[in-house]
């Protein structure tokens, strides 16, 4: 009887055992795909970062070296620094740096990218550069050589010492105190860099433009680590708020924050981002891997909404919608009176494998809203539509508030539609019929016509 229960059983349990070596083998190779394609991503924007400064160094040195009898050399070079900083600016945003404080880097190059636009776009034969904006140019070609050296400092150390960008990650997620990384300290020196220009004049403009970005700016009153805990408790719908542990980030600065943070079964960590200045949730977390797609596109916005609504953001349009590893990733604006308010935004991430909501992002939300008026539009929608291309072919049409190049908020016209089988968002000026911006929309994004 035993030989017969165990000529059974034993082929059985030998493949069962197989059948999960098997998979764990093939979850494992999976993950490490994902590993390797996120480092390999990181270093090819630390690259470009270098590039980037390294040209950034070579116009600023060339406009500081002559001495041009023509001014429209100066709007040459101003346009080719405002498009470098910009693809520097882009490539920050793709490096694990958000837990780092890397803030006087990242305003120094908004400052410098509004400083060359509107200079380019100045009749400069009319208004010539003055004394004081070439000594700007002179202080921040000192500067971008500096940041260079330092960046090409690390890249040398990365290089010689095989390091990965993923342990930076780990490192900053682990919050620990006086972390050994020779990235990190790079990145920190970079910082301390920049801070050294931060009183350069680059006029009343642009330095306006530039702290808007700023926590300390929000309504309401500083709260304590507390209120807080008491907060992220009503956000979770906790029992218990001891199980939430509050971290201060930033304190003295721009983006000074509270992190809250819950142990889940999968030992990740869900994570809560809030301001310090009115307590506003500007991130939430639940990092988990996530199972084979079961909703669609409708399903994963209809799933968005409900967490937005659930969590005291009414009003809010999908914009624009993308799918990537089985999740939907979707951005929504503010709606008043009928207007689309860009601004005023929020990033959710949706897994697609249930509807679960693994990510929000709300900082340019609470930065950029407030109670708004619109005056009247100067043009009809008939008369907008006259300025698109004849061919182009209108799906939609919606009021829209949005940012100019300068910063500044423009009125418009989202006309949402098709040409040579692409399609476009194109947004005209409800006041003067321009052109502000043209989008150029693949397949998720377009999709959102019919989403909303």
């Amino acid at each position: 009887m035993y030989k017969t229960v165990s000529g059974i059983v034993m082929p059985i349990a030998v493949l069962a055992a197989i059948g999960l070596g098997v998979w764990g083998y093939q979850v494992n190779a999976e993950k490490n795909a994902i590993l390797i394609k996120a480092e390999n991503q990181y270093q090819r924007s630390f690259h470009d970062l270098s590039h980037n400064v390294g040209q950034l160094q070579e116009e600023l040195g060339g406009m500081v070296a002559v001495n041009p009898t023509k001014q429209a050399y100066y709007r040459r070079e101003m346009i080719n620094v405002w498009r470098m900083t910009n693809q520097a600016k882009t490539s920050i945003t793709q490096l694990p740096l958000t837990m780092l404080p890397f803030d006087k880097t990242q305003e120094l190059l908004h400052r410098l990218s509004k400083f060359a636009y509107q200079t380019s776009i100045r009749d400069l034969e009319a208004k010539p550069l003055t004394a004081d904006e070439k000594k700007t140019l002179t202080s921040l070609y000192e500067c971008t050589k500096e940041i260079g050296k330092e960046l090409s400092t690390v890249q040398t150390r990365i290089l010689s010492n095989n390091l990965r960008w993923m342990d930076v990650e780990a490192a900053l997620a682990s919050q620990k105190e006086n972390q050994d990384n020779v990235i990190i300290d790079g990145f920190k020196t970079l910082n301390k860099k920049a801070e050294g220009y931060s009183d350069l004049d680059f006029g009343a403009s642009v330095m306006e433009a530039s702290t808007r970005q700023d926590l300390n700016k929000l309504p309401g009153k500083e709260l304590s680590a507390e209120e807080i805990r008491k907060k992220a408790q009503h956000f979770l719908g906790l029992s218990d708020p001891n199980a939430l542990k509050i971290t201060e980030n930033g304190s003295g600065t721009e983006f000074n924050t509270y992190t809250a943070t819950y142990p889940l079964n999968n030992k990740e960590d869900l994570t809560l981002d809030f301001s310090k200045k009115g307590g506003h949730l500007i991130q939430f977390m639940r990092p988990r891997s996530i199972g084979e797609k079961v909703l669609d596109a409708k399903g994963a916005v209809e799933a968005a909404k409900d967490f937005l609504q659930e969590h005291g953001f009414a009003d809010m349009a999908l914009i624009n919608y993308d799918e990537y590893q089985r999740t939907a990733a979707l951005t929504f604006a503010h709606e008043q009176k009928g207007v689309l308010v860009y601004p005023e935004s929020i990033m959710v991430n949706v897994a697609l494998d249930d509807g679960e909501v693994t990510d929000m992002r709300a900082a340019d939300f609470h930065l950029a809203y407030k109670e708004r008026t619109f005056p009247a539009p100067k043009l009809t929608e008939k008369e907008a539509r006259k300025e698109l291309n004849p061919k182009f072919q209108v799906l939609s049409t919606r009021k829209a508030l949005i940012e100019g190049e300068l910063g500044e908020t423009v009125h418009c016209y989202e006309f949402y539609g098709k040409i040579n089988g692409q399609l476009y968002k194109i947004f005209v000026n409800s006041g003067t019929g321009y052109e502000e911006k043209i989008e150029n929309l693949h397949d998720g994004s377009g999709a959102q016509a019919n989403l909303t």
